[in-house]
């Protein structure tokens, strides 16, 4: 999938506008959508962050707003993406809420709307975009996942909603085999990875994020938007034509118990 069109979920902000400006930048057709607003627990605020990085990056991408728990609307975008392109080849299911909670302090709404997005929007979207790529001979879909995945204090909904992500990739993964249709999880370590999520949860304020004590990466640094696009385009191009099934951790080993203590 060289020059693919590849839909991005939650692609507007954060990681997934990293994803977004990768993928425009490597030469895929790129249709985003997002929320305008600002979500629960995330710092997102409208589209302009988004066009300015692509502005930045000298490319271009389609930036729809939509609400990926919506089937509606994400029928919407998957209708805007096939009558411009006239195919999905590949597709990026980032978008995701993370309020923090046990099961105690977590309230039925709150707990609804997380495995609405999270969950039950990476379903919906999968369930639209899929008889487009098995029309087209083949695909590849990267679930964007979490270390909460397999369990973290204070992430109880999260983490029930990251954990059912791998379960789902994986069986989407054989259900899908012989279409062609390779389906991955790609996981942001928790090294000190800027995203909207992330920040949020610490009231917005980036700069006590960033001088926490993280242990960053094998690289020596903390991991970036970018190193989360660049293992995802790996995962989306020709160069895993055998790869389905499987996690890549972008950083540091988040779901085997990860991140590696710092070193003082």
């Amino acid at each position: 999938m060289s020059m693919g069109v590849v839909i991005v979920t939650g692609g507007t902000f954060g990681l997934g506008q990293s994803i977004t400006v990768e993928l425009a930048r490597r030469g895929h057709q790129v249709v985003a959508f997002g929320l305008a607003q600002a979500q629960v627990s995330s710092t997102a605020q409208g589209f302009d962050s988004l066009m300015a990085a692509l502005d930045g990056a000298g490319c271009k991408a389609d930036v729809l707003e939509a609400d990926v728990s919506s089937a509606a609307d994400v029928q919407r975008v998957v209708d805007h993406t096939v009558g411009k392109y006239g195919a999905i080849d590949g597709l990026v299911n980032n978008a995701a809420i993370g309020p923090l909670g046990t099961v105690l302090t977590t309230d039925e709404p709150t707990f609804e709307h997380i495995v609405d997005v999270n969950l039950k929007g990476t379903y919906l979207m999968s369930r639209a975009a899929l008889p487009h790529m098995i029309r087209g001979g083949g695909g590849s879909i990267v679930n964007i996942g979490s270390g909460a995945g397999w369990g973290k204090p204070n992430m109880a909904a999260y983490s029930a909603s990251k954990g059912a992500i791998v379960a789902l990739s994986a069986a989407m993964a054989y259900d899908h085999f012989h279409d062609h249709v390779r389906v991955n999880v790609a996981i942001p370590g928790g090294g000190g990875i800027v995203s909207g999520m992330s920040v949020g949860r610490m009231g917005g304020d980036l700069e006590a994020f960033k001088s926490r004590q993280a242990p960053g990466t094998a690289a020596g640094r903390p991991a970036t938007g970018r190193d989360l696009a660049n293992a995802v385009a790996f995962l989306l191009s020709d160069d895993a034509a055998a790869i389905s099934g499987t996690v890549i951790d972008v950083g540091c080993f988040a779901h085997q118990g990860g991140p590696v203590p710092p070193t003082h």
